[in-house]
């Protein structure tokens, strides 16, 4: 909407790039453009604002298809005013000079007109089209449709009005007749989810059963080494008794050798020691058979005096004295 302004009677006009102004003043055209801005009276001047921009239209209307079921269509519809002097002349887009707001709604007419001729093209189409075709195939059929249609409608030129473009954004059943739809794929999907869980449980057994048999397999091996080590033990346990047998015996065989030995040679010393006493015996009798019985009497009392008993003093009688003389066979001591 354009800016106007009040000025001692007077009115200015400042409109904006995308607005095109018409202004008649007393029947003829006084300013005819876009982004214009000029002086009027109220009283004298007709003016007429048009949007030369790119506009977008949204549109939802319902549809029937060839197996009976309703769908609604979503599209957008961009257009633009091409020719605002034909618009201008075919609707009304006259604004009151003193507030700049349009007295009529063109916008809105404009917008009918689009969407009335793209609901027929687009019912024409899903008509003679079924449920499933339509939700799979039906947007860029009825986008191509609708686009053929418009630019073949013979209104829109006349009134200055060039389509842009045409967006078709769904085509969606009812939400009975949608989840109806939906549940064989959400039945597949689930399916699919259960196969892989059912696979991945059955790898994760695979894995537990690889497990529990690599275990397995490290007992056996581990009690078949336990076996090895405990015959190996049994093998040196006897190695070692053999061993330590056997250096007994040899140890036995020594001692016994040592003591044969020993034994003989105590055997032969002991001969030698008899021998040499027998020798000395003999020798000591002969010595003492060759010699007087006085010479043996005296040599008895002397070797009977060597194991008595320490005597301090010895006080004798003379009658004692006398009678031990006379045994040895010594004349007596006054003789």
């Amino acid at each position: 909407m354009a800016d106007i302004t009040r000025r001692f009677g007077w009115r200015h006009l400042r409109s904006a790039p995308t607005a095109h102004i018409r202004h008649h003043k007393r029947g003829r055209l006084a300013h005819d453009g876009t982004g214009l801005s000029f002086w009027y009276r109220s009283l004298s001047a007709a003016l007429s604002e048009v949007p030369v921009n790119d506009r977008e239209l949204a549109m939802a209307f319902h549809a029937r298809t060839s197996d009976f079921q309703d769908v609604t269509v979503q599209a957008t519809v961009t257009y633009r005013i091409s020719d605002p002097a034909e618009a201008a002349a075919r609707l009304d887009f006259s604004v009151d000079p003193d507030t700049g707001a349009w007295r009529g709604a063109p916008l809105e007419q404009i917008a009918t007109l689009l969407t009335e001729t793209a609901q027929q093209h687009t019912l024409d189409v899903l008509a003679r089209t079924p449920l499933a075709t339509a939700l799979v195939d039906g947007v860029a059929a009825v986008r191509e449709r609708v686009a053929a249609g418009l630019a073949a409608e013979p209104r829109l030129p006349a009134t200055g009005i060039d389509v842009v473009a045409v967006r078709v954004v769904a085509i969606r059943p009812e939400a009975e007749v949608e989840r109806a739809l939906r549940t064989p794929a959400r039945e597949q999907i689930q399916q699919e989810a259960d196969r892989a869980t059912y696979e991945r449980r059955a790898v994760a057994v695979e894995r537990e059963r690889t497990i529990a048999e690599n275990e397995l397999a490290s007992q056996i091996e581990l009690a078949r080494r336990e076996e090895q080590l405990v015959e190996q033990r049994g093998t040196n346990a006897r190695r070692e008794a053999e061993e330590g047998a056997a250096a007994d015996g040899v140890r036995v065989e020594a001692e016994a050798a040592r003591t044969v030995r020993l034994a003989g040679a105590e055997a032969e010393a002991a001969r030698a020691v008899g021998a040499a006493r027998a020798a000395a015996q003999a020798a000591w009798l002969r010595a003492h058979g060759e010699v007087e019985a006085a010479t043996l009497h005296a040599l008895a009392a002397t070797r009977l005096a060597e194991n008595l008993p320490h005597i301090d003093s010895l006080t004798l009688s003379p009658d004692v004295l006398t009678g031990l003389l006379s045994k040895l066979g010594r004349p007596e001591a006054g003789a």
